[in-house]
Parts: C-alpha cells; sequence; structure tokens
C-alpha cells in the first residue's frame, strides 16, 4: 500500500478530508443554485415578466449521499468519457500548426469550458519566455469550451476566437444546409449568433478545419501511438508534471523528426513519422 495509507491513522485522515471535500462540493453547489435563483428573480423584476421553464429548487447544502470521493488518490475526480465515467483527470494543451505543444496543464475540471483563458494566457507566456514575439492571431477550439463569457473575455487586441458551439457533426451539417454567410453581420444577433455565423463562413470553415489536423493528432500520437492512456503517478500536481513530461517528449520527437527527416536507419524513424 501506499506510504501514506499504512497505517490506521493515515487512513482515518485521509477518510477525513474526503469527507470535507464532499461537503466543500456540496456548499458550492448550493451557492451556485442559490446565485441562478437570485439572478432569475432579478431578471423577472426587472422586466416585469416571469421567465419560461421550470424554476428552480431552493438549494439543498447537504451532501449526496450517493457521492464518493476517492481514498488512494483525493485530488481526482469523476470524469465522463467516450468509454463512459473514469476516476482520473483532465488533461490540456494548446498545439501549434506544426504540433508542437506551447502549454500543457491537468486540471480537476470535469469539462474546458474554464480552461480557454488562462490555458492562453500560459501559451503566451511560454511563447515569450522561449523568445518568440510572434503572438497568436486565432484560436480554434471545439463546443467543449464554448460559452459566452469566454467570448466577452476576450482581449480586445487578440487573439481571434474560433469556438465552435455545437457537436461537430451538427457544425457539419449546418454547413452543408446553408450557404457560407456573405455580406455585412446583421444587427441584433447575440454572441452565439455571431459566432455560428462567423464559422459559417468560407473563411471560419478554413480556419476551423485546421483543428483536426494539429491538436487532435497530438492527443492521438499520445495517447494510441505511444499507448500512454492513463497517469502512473497519483496527486494533482504529480500528474501535472507527468503530463508535461509526456508534452515535452512529443516536442522533442517532432524537432528531432524535423532534423533528421525521418531516416529509416534509425531505430526510432517509425516513432517519428508516425508522430508527424
Amino acid at each position: 500500500m501506499p506510504e501514506e495509507l499504512r497505517s490506521r491513522q493515515s487512513r482515518l485522515e485521509r477518510l477525513k478530508a474526503c469527507k470535507r471535500r464532499l461537503e466543500d462540493e456540496a456548499a458550492r453547489e448550493a451557492a451556485r443554485l442559490q446565485a441562478r435563483i437570485e439572478e432569475r428573480k432579478a431578471q423577472e423584476q426587472a422586466t416585469g415578466k416571469k421567465r419560461r421553464g421550470r424554476k428552480p429548487k431552493a438549494p439543498d447544502a447537504s451532501v449526496d449521499p450517493a457521492a464518493k470521493a476517492n481514498v488512494t488518490d483525493p485530488d481526482s475526480r469523476i470524469l465522463k468519457t467516450r468509454q463512459g465515467f473514469v476516476q482520473g483527470y483532465n488533461a490540456q494543451a494548446v498545439v501549434t500548426e506544426d504540433q508542437l505543444i506551447v502549454a500543457a496543464a491537468v486540471t480537476q475540471d470535469a469539462n474546458d469550458v474554464g480552461q480557454l483563458h488562462p490555458m492562453l494566457q500560459q501559451a503566451q507566456a511560454n511563447l515569450r519566455a522561449a523568445g518568440v514575439d510572434k503572438p497568436i492571431r486565432a484560436v480554434v477550439a471545439d463546443a467543449g469550451s464554448w460559452s459566452e463569457a469566454n467570448v466577452r473575455q476576450a482581449p480586445v487586441e487578440g487573439p481571434e476566437l474560433f469556438l465552435a458551439t455545437s457537436k461537430e457533426w451538427k457544425q457539419r451539417q449546418a454547413w452543408k444546409d446553408a450557404p457560407p454567410p456573405r455580406g455585412r453581420i446583421p444587427k441584433g444577433l447575440s454572441l452565439r449568433e455571431r459566432m455560428e455565423r462567423k464559422l459559417r463562413t468560407r473563411r471560419g470553415q478554413a480556419i476551423y478545419a485546421k483543428r483536426s489536423q494539429t491538436v487532435e493528432p497530438v492527443f492521438g500520437q499520445i495517447k494510441t501511438v505511444r499507448g500512454v492512456d492513463r497517469f502512473l503517478r497519483r496527486g494533482l500536481a504529480a500528474c501535472d508534471s507527468e503530463w508535461k513530461l509526456l508534452c515535452l517528449t512529443h516536442n522533442l520527437l517532432k524537432l528531432w523528426r524535423k532534423v533528421t527527416k525521418g531516416s529509416a536507419s534509425s531505430p526510432f524513424g517509425w516513432m517519428a513519422a508516425a508522430l508527424a
């Protein structure tokens, strides 16, 4: 067993810490629901009309009996994936057109919506530290990063955001059903409608299409080609450093292949070619 779980006292302390985390999460969720209720009430008072939809229930700060906390790795969270639910972390990466990773981090958040701007700030800081003066001009991300708040928080000076507002199959279908818009942007569009219109333009479609050629292959190369589908360490800080090491080796392999041009005589040529 891990050192921190070998004694009765350490196990008890770990259980107490898990209990406190569940209580804190329940309190934060209750506060979030209460804030939504207050916001709804304020809007109804301002407009004099009741909002449509089901009225939110009064928040309950008690812990759900079905809630769980991992004892061996309290930092980890239950995350939903295409294969179902897993106990783990959310790995983030910002990737260039050349598939080089310029920012990486591991978070506990179940979704990506709150990671957009922190990851961009990290990428810009890393580029400056590396002596790269060129600014990031455009950012492409899937619907997991979409929110009107993220658009509002975007710096005026850029980079320009190209964020999907729905799943990609729905987006592709929308592109087929209607021709790309032309002319001036109509007045009165919401932030979502403006983003959807931008992505339907020829320029928007061309830029967003690069996502499938940049960040998606990087995750595929790391998880499938190199066989890294789980972390070997426990704890947020440990997994964050492990992820950054994986990203570092990804970049080194990319740079190595560029220098050697995938020489067939190299015993690692197949790996470098697959990572391209």
